[in-house]
């Protein structure tokens, strides 16, 4: 899938049976590599995971976040480097996938188990096959709609894994408990979440993602590793052309900016 760019990433599968997919038809799960990864013989790289593979990287049935194009201007423009893993949804069944909790929304919530998949099995196998930082404090997961929410959940109850978060246009709607049980796991190190919402998504957006962050920040002794960056814009919509916007601010702010605590809570 390499363009012949120079600085074009490697994208391919990542083939292994996981017990998570035994059951299921064949599901892509894709390393997105450095262009010179193969030419490295040591370099080590954070690891980024991230939901709705098929909206990730041209071409897209829905629109593309150009993930690949975004790696490609980093490096180009010396920003860094970075490993990320792409992972099909579950097509018809993705809200059930994503669900945290017992929901209206779908018979089964499967979350968990999903959530625990990416965290472990997963991420086993990706730090053992590549040249990975292993540690949480290289590793980050981000994704948007339902795949931010589910971020939001894998990211709080496997905070062992994760301390970089990328959460755009969560629903946040479609699970209210997440509300009372992100701030009682907080991870007791350090956390990036970045939080994006537009103003044109739904009447609810904007409020829900300030109650969010209220609540987020509401313990001060649980919430003093978080540095959460909120992000609003007034105009911007629930799609992956906005969304394709945002990503390379955000993987740079999550991964390439060492700035402490002083966008907190803005």
């Amino acid at each position: 899938m390499n363009t012949g760019k120079s600085n074009y990433p490697i994208i391919e599968d990542v083939n292994h049976d996981f017990t998570y997919l035994h059951s299921e038809e064949k599901r892509g799960i894709y390393a997105i590599l450095p262009a010179d990864y193969y030419r490295e013989t040591s370099k080590r790289y954070p690891v980024f995971y991230m939901h709705d593979a098929q909206n990730l990287f041209d071409p897209a049935p829905f629109g593309s976040w150009q993930v690949d194009k975004a790696l490609e201007v980093f490096k180009n423009n010396g920003v860094g480097d970075i490993i990320v893993i792409a992972i099909d949804h579950a097509s018809e069944h993705r809200i059930s996938e994503f669900m945290p909790y017992q929901s209206k929304l779908a018979e089964v919530h499967r979350g968990r188990t999903y959530s625990e998949f990416v965290s472990i099995e997963l991420k086993q196998y990706i730090d053992k096959n590549y040249r990975t930082l292993p540690g949480r404090e290289h590793t980050g997961m981000g994704g948007s709609s339902m795949g931010g929410l589910i971020t939001i959940y894998a990211g709080i109850m496997f905070s062992h894994a994760y301390s970089k978060l990328m959460v755009f246009s969560p629903s946040l709607w479609a699970a209210p408990k997440i509300y009372f049980d992100a701030p009682k796991y907080l991870a007791p190190s350090k956390q990036k979440m970045y939080l994006y919402a537009g103003g044109r998504e739904s009447k609810y957006m904007i409020n829900n993602i300030n109650r969010f962050k209220d609540c987020m920040v509401s313990d001060p002794q649980r919430s003093k590793g978080l540095n959460l960056k909120v992000v609003i814009d007034p105009d911007g919509q629930h799609n992956e052309w906005r969304w394709a916007m945002e990503f390379p601010k955000a993987l740079q702010w999550l991964f390439f900016e060492n700035k402490g605590h002083e966008d907190r809570n803005k």
